[in-house]
């Protein structure tokens, strides 16, 4: 992505911003299952996603479940203290280590098709009879891990990309867990009060482009002026974020309305206010599906009436934003709409998403382009041995099946 770092007001047209209409992505990439299936792997097998806070693993043994486009993971706490991530994959046959329930509380993990067991930072522990043969290393075939970053707010972020080296997370986000306006917040007195996720039938990324605008507020969305005046917003973005704030009422801060927004790329975005916080999660699940999933905490120092007057507020919003999205994704899909112009000043959140987007997508096409080959990032990573070398042989055979389409695909 390209450095941008703009400020933008709503009344204001400041000297770095465009004064012409500019066009938004076009429709395919709104409905394509190829650009879906290149989504997976350009972009939620290899960048970093903001998942949850660490407030909800207090406990050792505590671990949920998250899934992201078919890829499901789990989120521990070890004995140590330390989090942990690894794919709820068993090593022997792939059955599913962690079950009953999507969270819950675990001294060890232990697979229910052949009794192979896994310690709470997903090493391997015991392989029944396997002690049993030469050449076998425990070591070697714990649960596949997943890279976990625990940023200075205690959010916690994974990047499923098997390599030992990912991209770093300070590439897109270097400096996000020190902005000024949070420097008075104090994150462990948010504890999850509840969550709740809808499903929509539309791509996630108008819901993306959606929640980056405010220019829809005043049309769509009666409640907000409660929290802030929709005139006077503004829009700081930067790499892999955009941040957006607005002005209050000495009454509305006296509320507790003080509102601090912040989008996360590629696919959450959270929102903090003094008795409040809210993590948004948007998760594609087809070409033109998604799940939206939100986590709901609440400061242990607020009432319940000021806690229920935000909490209330934001249901309302949400279910609001679902409509629009399905509105707009019909029409997508008629094959009339190619694509808009956005408002340089009012929509710069959506241009910014929409760049960044459209420049990750570019970059993992080239380096397929460059391979030949579809490119997994999050795939298993085989040793080089004999043994692995005649499984290579059989994968390869299998993939020269596909040969013909595979030109296709990577014919962009």
């Amino acid at each position: 992505m390209n450095k941008l770092k703009v400020n933008v007001e709503s009344d204001n047209f400041t000297e770095t911003s465009h004064r012409s209409p500019v066009r938004a992505l076009p429709s395919t990439w709104y409905n394509s299952p190829e650009m879906y299936e290149l989504e997976k792997r350009a972009i939620f097998s290899k960048k970093w996603l903001l998942i949850t806070h660490q407030n909800r693993l207090p406990k050792a043994g505590d671990w949920i479940k998250f899934n992201t486009v078919g890829f499901e993971f789990v989120v521990a706490r070890d004995r140590k203290g330390n989090l942990n991530a690894f794919h709820n994959i068993c090593r022997h046959r792939a059955f599913p280590v962690v079950q009953g329930g999507q969270q819950g509380n675990s001294s060890i993990f232990a697979c229910k098709y052949h009794g192979w067991s896994y310690g709470l930072s997903g090493n391997l522990a015991k392989a029944p009879n396997y002690d049993q043969l030469e050449g076998f290393d425990k070591s070697q075939n714990g649960l596949f891990k997943i890279h976990l970053k625990l940023d200075a707010y205690g959010f916690v972020w994974v990047n499923l990309d098997s390599s030992d080296n990912p991209e770093p997370w300070t590439r897109y986000f270097d400096g996000i867990d020190q902005q000024e306006r949070l420097e008075k917040v104090n994150f462990e007195d948010y504890s999850l009060d509840n969550e709740y996720s809808m499903e929509g039938d539309y791509n996630w990324k108008i819901l993306a482009d959606n929640f980056n605008e405010c220019y829809h507020c005043p049309t769509t969305h009666p409640d907000l002026p409660t929290l802030a005046d929709l005139g006077k917003t503004k829009c700081d973005t930067d790499l892999g974020w955009i941040k957006h704030s607005s002005i209050q009422t000495e009454e509305q801060k006296k509320q507790g309305l003080q509102l601090a927004s912040t989008y996360f790329y590629p696919n959450a975005s959270v929102v903090v206010l003094p008795h409040f916080m809210m993590i948004q999660r948007f998760m594609p699940t087809g070409p033109s599906s998604s799940s939206m999933h939100y986590q709901i905490f609440r400061n242990k120092n607020s009432s319940e009436e000021d806690f229920r007057l935000i909490a209330d507020l934001y249901r309302r919003v949400v279910s609001e934003d679902k409509d629009l999205c399905i509105g707009a994704q019909r029409n997508l899909n008629a094959g009339i709409f190619i694509s808009g112009e956005l408002h340089p000043r009012l929509e710069h959140g959506p241009l910014s998403f929409q760049e960044g987007h459209r420049q990750a997508i570019h970059e993992h096409v080239k380096l397929e382009k460059e391979a030949g080959r579809q490119i997994w990032p999050a795939r298993q990573r085989l040793p080089s041995d004999k043994r692995s070398e005649s499984n290579k042989e059989d994968e390869e055979l299998c993939s020269s099946l596909a040969c013909g389409s595979l030109q296709e695909v990577l014919a962009w």
